[in-house]
Protein backbone atom coordinates (compact mmCIF):
# COMPACT_ATOMS: atom_id res chain seq x y z
CA UNK A 1 0.00 0.00 0.00
CA UNK A 2 1.58 3.43 -0.83
CA UNK A 3 1.43 5.95 1.79
CA UNK A 4 -0.80 8.60 1.91
CA UNK A 5 2.17 10.71 3.26
CA UNK A 6 4.66 10.11 0.55
CA UNK A 7 6.74 13.63 0.11
CA UNK A 8 8.43 11.89 -3.29
CA UNK A 9 5.07 13.61 -5.48
CA UNK A 10 4.94 16.96 -6.42
CA UNK A 11 3.60 18.61 -3.92
CA UNK A 12 6.07 18.04 -1.65
CA UNK A 13 8.83 20.40 -1.39
CA UNK A 14 12.20 20.69 -3.36
CA UNK A 15 15.15 19.85 -2.11
CA UNK A 16 16.55 23.05 -2.81
CA UNK A 17 13.64 24.61 -0.82
CA UNK A 18 14.67 22.62 2.18
CA UNK A 19 18.02 23.28 1.67
CA UNK A 20 17.71 26.90 1.42
CA UNK A 21 15.47 27.12 4.50
CA UNK A 22 18.15 24.54 6.53
CA UNK A 23 21.13 27.07 5.70
CA UNK A 24 19.61 30.44 6.38
CA UNK A 25 18.06 28.99 9.63
CA UNK A 26 21.25 27.44 10.59
CA UNK A 27 23.22 30.47 9.90
CA UNK A 28 20.59 32.99 11.48
CA UNK A 29 20.11 30.94 14.48
CA UNK A 30 23.62 29.11 15.57
CA UNK A 31 25.75 32.15 14.43
CA UNK A 32 24.18 35.80 14.03
CA UNK A 33 21.76 35.03 16.84
CA UNK A 34 23.98 34.08 19.63
CA UNK A 35 24.68 38.22 19.93
CA UNK A 36 20.95 38.59 20.19
CA UNK A 37 20.25 35.95 22.34
CA UNK A 38 23.17 36.42 25.13
CA UNK A 39 21.81 40.09 24.62
CA UNK A 40 17.85 39.13 25.14
CA UNK A 41 18.94 37.45 28.01
CA UNK A 42 20.99 39.79 29.74
CA UNK A 43 17.88 42.41 29.22
CA UNK A 44 15.35 39.81 31.05
CA UNK A 45 17.92 39.49 33.74
CA UNK A 46 18.47 43.15 34.01
CA UNK A 47 14.72 43.39 34.79
CA UNK A 48 14.03 45.66 37.71
CA UNK A 49 11.00 44.61 40.10
CA UNK A 50 7.53 46.77 40.04
CA UNK A 51 7.40 48.66 43.22
CA UNK A 52 4.51 46.65 44.68
CA UNK A 53 4.79 44.32 47.23
CA UNK A 54 3.51 41.44 45.39
CA UNK A 55 4.35 42.05 41.65
CA UNK A 56 7.33 41.24 39.54
CA UNK A 57 9.57 38.19 38.47
CA UNK A 58 9.82 35.51 40.90
CA UNK A 59 12.13 32.51 40.79
CA UNK A 60 10.74 29.54 41.46
CA UNK A 61 11.23 25.62 41.35
CA UNK A 62 8.68 22.64 40.71
CA UNK A 63 8.94 19.24 42.39
CA UNK A 64 9.01 16.82 39.70
CA UNK A 65 10.44 13.00 39.77
CA UNK A 66 12.46 14.17 43.04
CA UNK A 67 14.03 16.75 41.83
CA UNK A 68 13.78 20.43 41.93
CA UNK A 69 12.85 21.94 38.30
CA UNK A 70 13.53 26.15 38.02
CA UNK A 71 11.81 28.20 36.49
CA UNK A 72 10.47 31.86 36.09
CA UNK A 73 7.08 33.23 36.78
CA UNK A 74 5.41 37.02 37.04
CA UNK A 75 2.99 37.85 39.10
CA UNK A 76 1.64 41.77 39.25
CA UNK A 77 -1.65 42.88 40.91
CA UNK A 78 -3.31 42.62 44.15
CA UNK A 79 -6.70 42.11 45.80
CA UNK A 80 -9.12 40.25 43.81
CA UNK A 81 -7.08 41.54 40.27
CA UNK A 82 -4.16 39.35 40.17
CA UNK A 83 -2.44 38.37 37.17
CA UNK A 84 0.14 35.79 36.40
CA UNK A 85 2.25 34.15 33.21
CA UNK A 86 5.31 31.69 32.89
CA UNK A 87 7.51 31.84 30.74
CA UNK A 88 9.04 29.60 27.60
CA UNK A 89 12.74 30.98 27.41
CA UNK A 90 12.29 34.76 27.33
CA UNK A 91 8.78 34.12 25.93
CA UNK A 92 5.99 34.62 28.27
CA UNK A 93 3.04 31.85 28.12
CA UNK A 94 -0.30 30.50 29.55
CA UNK A 95 -1.40 33.53 31.36
CA UNK A 96 -3.67 33.32 34.65
CA UNK A 97 -5.56 35.35 36.83
CA UNK A 98 -6.99 35.24 40.24
CA UNK A 99 -6.64 36.87 43.92
CA UNK A 100 -4.66 37.44 46.95
CA UNK A 101 -6.17 37.88 50.45
CA UNK A 102 -5.07 37.86 53.65
CA UNK A 103 -1.54 36.00 51.95
CA UNK A 104 -3.51 33.43 50.18
CA UNK A 105 -3.13 33.58 46.26
CA UNK A 106 -5.09 31.32 44.56
CA UNK A 107 -4.64 31.79 40.65
CA UNK A 108 -6.70 29.89 37.33
CA UNK A 109 -4.93 29.23 34.35
CA UNK A 110 -7.92 28.58 31.97
CA UNK A 111 -6.05 27.08 28.97
CA UNK A 112 -4.82 24.36 30.69
CA UNK A 113 -7.33 24.17 33.18
CA UNK A 114 -4.74 24.48 36.48
CA UNK A 115 -4.59 25.89 39.37
CA UNK A 116 -1.72 27.99 41.39
CA UNK A 117 -3.02 27.77 44.88
CA UNK A 118 -0.21 29.24 47.31
CA UNK A 119 0.65 31.22 50.43
CA UNK A 120 2.43 34.41 50.33
CA UNK A 121 5.08 35.29 53.18
CA UNK A 122 7.22 38.19 52.49
CA UNK A 123 9.33 37.19 49.74
CA UNK A 124 8.27 33.91 49.58
CA UNK A 125 5.82 31.66 47.74
CA UNK A 126 4.48 28.03 48.89
CA UNK A 127 2.22 25.88 47.01
CA UNK A 128 0.70 23.59 44.42
CA UNK A 129 0.27 23.75 40.96
CA UNK A 130 -2.54 21.28 39.65
CA UNK A 131 -3.77 20.32 36.05
CA UNK A 132 -6.98 19.45 35.81
CA UNK A 133 -9.66 17.65 38.34
CA UNK A 134 -7.78 14.58 38.10
CA UNK A 135 -3.94 15.87 37.82
CA UNK A 136 -1.10 15.28 41.07
CA UNK A 137 -0.29 18.29 42.78
CA UNK A 138 3.23 19.64 41.61
CA UNK A 139 4.75 21.34 45.05
CA UNK A 140 5.50 25.14 44.03
CA UNK A 141 8.01 27.06 45.78
CA UNK A 142 9.59 30.61 44.67
CA UNK A 143 11.64 33.41 45.69
CA UNK A 144 10.79 37.28 44.93
CA UNK A 145 12.83 38.79 42.60
CA UNK A 146 14.57 38.86 39.16
CA UNK A 147 17.43 36.60 38.08
CA UNK A 148 20.66 37.05 38.28
CA UNK A 149 22.79 38.88 35.43
CA UNK A 150 24.59 36.58 33.35
CA UNK A 151 28.26 35.50 34.57
CA UNK A 152 30.48 36.04 31.58
CA UNK A 153 32.38 32.14 31.77
CA UNK A 154 34.29 30.57 29.74
CA UNK A 155 31.85 26.69 28.53
CA UNK A 156 32.81 24.64 26.37
CA UNK A 157 30.64 24.53 22.59
CA UNK A 158 27.73 22.28 22.64
CA UNK A 159 25.36 24.76 20.07
CA UNK A 160 24.05 22.58 16.70
CA UNK A 161 22.24 19.23 16.66
CA UNK A 162 22.36 16.18 18.45
CA UNK A 163 21.18 12.73 17.66
CA UNK A 164 19.73 10.65 21.19
CA UNK A 165 19.42 7.10 20.01
CA UNK A 166 15.95 5.94 21.91
CA UNK A 167 14.04 3.57 21.19
CA UNK A 168 10.49 4.76 22.23
CA UNK A 169 7.22 3.56 22.40
CA UNK A 170 5.75 5.06 19.46
CA UNK A 171 8.56 3.33 17.03
CA UNK A 172 11.24 6.09 16.92
CA UNK A 173 14.72 4.74 17.25
CA UNK A 174 16.11 8.27 17.85
CA UNK A 175 15.41 12.04 19.09
CA UNK A 176 16.71 15.64 18.20
CA UNK A 177 19.09 17.26 20.54
CA UNK A 178 18.59 21.56 19.12
CA UNK A 179 21.24 23.37 20.92
CA UNK A 180 21.71 27.12 20.84
CA UNK A 181 24.44 28.99 23.08
CA UNK A 182 25.50 32.29 23.92
CA UNK A 183 29.07 31.85 26.19
CA UNK A 184 27.78 29.86 29.12
CA UNK A 185 24.33 30.58 28.90
CA UNK A 186 22.23 28.40 26.14
CA UNK A 187 18.49 27.41 25.34
CA UNK A 188 17.79 23.71 24.14
CA UNK A 189 15.01 21.72 22.93
CA UNK A 190 14.64 17.88 22.71
CA UNK A 191 12.19 17.30 19.66
CA UNK A 192 10.75 13.77 19.48
CA UNK A 193 8.17 12.54 16.50
CA UNK A 194 4.71 14.09 18.91
CA UNK A 195 6.72 17.77 19.20
CA UNK A 196 9.53 19.31 21.09
CA UNK A 197 9.83 19.89 25.16
CA UNK A 198 9.72 23.19 24.86
CA UNK A 199 12.54 26.37 25.95
CA UNK A 200 15.02 24.54 28.32
CA UNK A 201 17.09 27.45 29.50
CA UNK A 202 19.77 27.49 31.81
CA UNK A 203 23.50 27.83 32.21
CA UNK A 204 27.21 26.05 32.14
CA UNK A 205 28.67 25.63 35.96
CA UNK A 206 30.42 22.72 37.91
CA UNK A 207 31.26 20.97 34.95
CA UNK A 208 27.92 20.58 33.01
CA UNK A 209 25.31 22.59 31.67
CA UNK A 210 21.84 22.58 33.65
CA UNK A 211 18.60 23.79 31.39
CA UNK A 212 15.17 23.73 32.70
CA UNK A 213 11.50 24.35 31.53
CA UNK A 214 8.68 24.39 33.29
CA UNK A 215 5.54 26.85 31.82
CA UNK A 216 2.88 25.49 33.79
CA UNK A 217 3.21 22.22 31.34
CA UNK A 218 5.77 19.56 30.40
CA UNK A 219 7.94 20.18 32.97
CA UNK A 220 11.60 19.24 32.58
CA UNK A 221 15.27 19.72 33.82
CA UNK A 222 18.17 18.60 31.79
CA UNK A 223 21.79 18.03 32.80
CA UNK A 224 24.34 17.84 29.76
CA UNK A 225 27.77 16.72 29.99
CA UNK A 226 30.20 17.04 27.74
CA UNK A 227 32.26 13.57 27.75
CA UNK A 228 35.90 13.02 26.20
CA UNK A 229 34.90 11.81 22.95
CA UNK A 230 32.74 14.32 21.70
CA UNK A 231 29.36 13.27 22.63
CA UNK A 232 27.09 14.45 25.63
CA UNK A 233 26.22 12.58 28.75
CA UNK A 234 22.47 13.63 29.18
CA UNK A 235 19.87 13.16 32.27
CA UNK A 236 16.59 14.09 31.84
CA UNK A 237 13.99 14.71 34.88
CA UNK A 238 10.37 14.89 33.86
CA UNK A 239 6.71 13.41 34.34
CA UNK A 240 8.14 10.06 33.07
CA UNK A 241 10.78 10.32 36.01
CA UNK A 242 14.92 10.10 36.23
CA UNK A 243 16.33 8.77 32.67
CA UNK A 244 20.09 8.98 31.75
CA UNK A 245 21.23 9.36 27.95
CA UNK A 246 23.83 9.90 25.42
CA UNK A 247 23.35 12.12 22.65
CA UNK A 248 26.00 12.17 19.32
CA UNK A 249 26.69 14.79 16.31
CA UNK A 250 24.50 13.82 13.65
CA UNK A 251 27.37 12.33 11.17
CA UNK A 252 27.95 10.15 14.16
CA UNK A 253 24.43 9.10 14.54
CA UNK A 254 24.20 8.44 10.06
CA UNK A 255 27.35 6.09 10.69
CA UNK A 256 25.71 4.78 13.23
CA UNK A 257 22.14 4.19 11.09
CA UNK A 258 20.53 6.61 13.45
CA UNK A 259 18.05 8.82 12.61
CA UNK A 260 14.75 10.21 13.87
CA UNK A 261 11.51 9.38 12.74
CA UNK A 262 10.10 11.69 9.79
CA UNK A 263 7.17 12.96 11.03
CA UNK A 264 5.56 12.82 7.30
CA UNK A 265 6.03 9.25 7.59
CA UNK A 266 5.09 7.67 10.39
CA UNK A 267 1.03 7.93 10.03
CA UNK A 268 -0.80 7.12 7.12
CA UNK A 269 -4.14 5.82 5.86
CA UNK A 270 -5.50 2.73 5.14
CA UNK A 271 -6.66 3.64 1.89
CA UNK A 272 -5.28 6.44 0.52
CA UNK A 273 -8.23 6.27 -2.81
CA UNK A 274 -11.22 6.79 0.07
CA UNK A 275 -12.48 10.51 1.00
CA UNK A 276 -11.19 10.87 4.84
CA UNK A 277 -14.28 10.53 6.93
CA UNK A 278 -15.23 12.16 10.14
CA UNK A 279 -18.35 12.67 12.15
CA UNK A 280 -18.73 14.40 15.31
CA UNK A 281 -20.36 17.38 16.98
CA UNK A 282 -19.26 21.21 17.35
CA UNK A 283 -19.71 23.43 20.78
CA UNK A 284 -23.20 24.08 20.25
CA UNK A 285 -23.94 20.48 20.05
CA UNK A 286 -24.57 20.36 15.95
CA UNK A 287 -23.24 17.42 14.30
CA UNK A 288 -20.58 18.83 11.33
CA UNK A 289 -19.27 15.97 8.92
CA UNK A 290 -16.88 15.64 6.51
CA UNK A 291 -19.78 16.02 3.53
CA UNK A 292 -20.84 18.81 5.19
CA UNK A 293 -21.26 22.19 2.21
CA UNK A 294 -18.24 24.21 3.78
CA UNK A 295 -15.58 21.28 3.00
CA UNK A 296 -16.90 20.67 -0.09
CA UNK A 297 -14.08 21.42 -3.16
CA UNK A 298 -11.51 22.84 -0.56
CA UNK A 299 -8.36 22.34 0.45
CA UNK A 300 -9.30 20.66 4.38
CA UNK A 301 -6.55 20.43 7.33
CA UNK A 302 -7.62 17.86 9.58
CA UNK A 303 -5.84 18.58 13.03
CA UNK A 304 -6.11 15.53 15.41
CA UNK A 305 -5.46 17.66 18.95
CA UNK A 306 -6.43 18.19 22.42
CA UNK A 307 -6.72 21.04 24.75
CA UNK A 308 -4.34 19.39 27.15
CA UNK A 309 -1.56 18.49 24.84
CA UNK A 310 1.62 21.27 25.03
CA UNK A 311 2.57 20.93 21.30
CA UNK A 312 -1.10 21.35 20.37
CA UNK A 313 -1.07 25.00 21.86
CA UNK A 314 2.31 25.66 19.80
CA UNK A 315 0.15 24.28 16.85
CA UNK A 316 -2.92 26.22 17.28
CA UNK A 317 -1.55 29.80 16.73
CA UNK A 318 0.05 28.49 13.65
CA UNK A 319 -3.30 26.92 11.97
CA UNK A 320 -4.71 29.88 13.31
CA UNK A 321 -2.59 32.20 11.02
CA UNK A 322 -3.21 29.38 8.06
CA UNK A 323 -6.78 30.16 7.93
CA UNK A 324 -6.57 33.49 8.54
CA UNK A 325 -4.59 33.73 5.18
CA UNK A 326 -5.66 31.17 3.01
CA UNK A 327 -9.24 30.94 3.92
CA UNK A 328 -10.59 33.14 1.10
CA UNK A 329 -8.30 30.92 -1.35
CA UNK A 330 -10.57 27.59 -0.23
CA UNK A 331 -8.61 26.10 2.88
CA UNK A 332 -10.87 24.76 5.91
CA UNK A 333 -9.30 23.57 9.05
CA UNK A 334 -11.15 21.35 11.05
CA UNK A 335 -9.95 20.22 14.61
CA UNK A 336 -10.98 17.02 16.79
CA UNK A 337 -10.60 17.58 19.76
CA UNK A 338 -10.21 14.07 22.09
CA UNK A 339 -10.64 15.24 26.05
CA UNK A 340 -10.67 13.89 29.38
CA UNK A 341 -14.00 12.58 30.47
CA UNK A 342 -14.63 15.64 32.73
CA UNK A 343 -13.96 18.62 29.83
CA UNK A 344 -16.14 16.26 27.15
CA UNK A 345 -18.88 16.82 29.80
CA UNK A 346 -17.39 20.44 30.78
CA UNK A 347 -15.42 21.97 27.91
CA UNK A 348 -13.86 25.00 29.57
CA UNK A 349 -10.59 23.98 28.78
CA UNK A 350 -11.36 23.41 24.93
CA UNK A 351 -13.04 26.96 25.11
CA UNK A 352 -10.33 28.58 26.91
CA UNK A 353 -7.62 27.44 24.59
CA UNK A 354 -10.04 28.60 21.76
CA UNK A 355 -10.26 32.33 23.00
CA UNK A 356 -6.55 31.96 23.58
CA UNK A 357 -5.68 31.53 20.47
CA UNK A 358 -8.65 33.56 18.50
CA UNK A 359 -9.55 30.17 16.71
CA UNK A 360 -12.28 30.55 14.07
CA UNK A 361 -12.06 27.40 12.57
CA UNK A 362 -14.32 24.55 13.27
CA UNK A 363 -13.19 22.45 16.07
CA UNK A 364 -15.18 19.18 16.79
CA UNK A 365 -15.37 17.35 20.08
CA UNK A 366 -14.43 13.91 19.15
CA UNK A 367 -14.18 11.82 22.24
CA UNK A 368 -11.45 10.42 24.92
CA UNK A 369 -7.59 10.30 24.08
CA UNK A 370 -8.13 6.07 24.02
CA UNK A 371 -10.61 6.29 21.89
CA UNK A 372 -9.10 8.17 19.11
CA UNK A 373 -8.35 4.91 16.62
CA UNK A 374 -11.64 4.27 17.44
CA UNK A 375 -13.32 6.53 15.64
CA UNK A 376 -10.90 7.23 13.27
CA UNK A 377 -10.00 3.49 11.87
CA UNK A 378 -8.71 4.82 8.69
CA UNK A 379 -5.54 5.85 10.16
CA UNK A 380 -2.84 3.73 10.42
CA UNK A 381 -0.47 4.09 13.42
CA UNK A 382 -1.99 6.75 14.97
CA UNK A 383 -0.81 7.73 18.03
CA UNK A 384 0.99 10.84 18.26
CA UNK A 385 -0.29 14.60 19.16
CA UNK A 386 -0.85 16.21 17.51
CA UNK A 387 -1.44 14.87 14.28
CA UNK A 388 -2.34 16.96 11.26
CA UNK A 389 -4.10 15.25 7.96
CA UNK A 390 -3.86 17.43 4.43
CA UNK A 391 -7.03 16.56 1.94
CA UNK A 392 -6.70 17.49 -1.40
CA UNK A 393 -10.21 19.06 -2.92
CA UNK A 394 -11.43 15.58 -3.62
CA UNK A 395 -11.63 14.80 0.10
CA UNK A 396 -8.37 12.42 -0.07
CA UNK A 397 -5.56 12.39 2.29
CA UNK A 398 -2.43 13.58 0.59
CA UNK A 399 0.39 14.05 3.12
CA UNK A 400 0.29 13.56 7.38
CA UNK A 401 2.39 15.48 9.46
CA UNK A 402 2.94 14.11 12.91
CA UNK A 403 3.56 16.67 16.02
CA UNK A 404 4.71 19.72 16.16
CA UNK A 405 7.11 22.31 17.09
CA UNK A 406 7.82 25.24 19.42
CA UNK A 407 10.39 28.27 19.18
CA UNK A 408 12.82 26.20 21.50
CA UNK A 409 13.57 24.02 18.22
CA UNK A 410 14.95 26.72 16.39
CA UNK A 411 15.96 26.32 12.38
CA UNK A 412 13.64 22.26 12.76
CA UNK A 413 10.51 25.05 13.81
CA UNK A 414 10.93 27.11 11.25
CA UNK A 415 11.34 24.41 8.56
CA UNK A 416 8.05 22.79 9.92
CA UNK A 417 6.48 25.95 9.59
CA UNK A 418 7.94 26.06 6.33
CA UNK A 419 7.05 22.65 4.96
CA UNK A 420 3.37 23.01 6.49
CA UNK A 421 2.89 26.08 4.13
CA UNK A 422 4.14 24.92 1.25
CA UNK A 423 1.65 21.93 1.51
CA UNK A 424 -0.99 23.96 1.84
CA UNK A 425 -0.09 26.09 -1.09
CA UNK A 426 0.45 23.53 -3.40
CA UNK A 427 -2.78 22.21 -2.54
CA UNK A 428 -4.24 25.11 -3.09
CA UNK A 429 -3.12 25.81 -6.61
CA UNK A 430 -3.97 22.02 -7.22
CA UNK A 431 -7.59 21.91 -9.12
Amino acid sequence: MKPTNNRETAKAPSSALLDGIELKMVRQSFRSAFLAFAIAFDVIASTSVAAGPDDGLWQATADVSGAQIPFRLEISGEGASVHAHFFDGSRSTNPGAGELRGGHLHLTFPSYAAVLDATLTGGRLDGTYTVGVSGHPIAIHATRGAPPAAVAATAPQIAGEWIIPYNSPKGETAWRLIVRQAGATAQAAILRIDGDTGTLSGRFAGGHFELSHFAGERPALLEATPAADGSLKLVLVDGSGRRDFSAVRPSVAAAQGLSPTDPTRHTSVSDAGQPFRFAFKDLAGREISNNDPRFRHKVVIVDVMGSWCPNCHDEAPFLQSLYTRHHGEGLEIVALDFEQPDQLANPARLRAFIQRYGISYTVLLAGEPKEVNAKLPQAVNLNAWPTTFFLGRDGRVKSVHVGFTSPGSGPRDAQTRAEVEHEVETLLASR
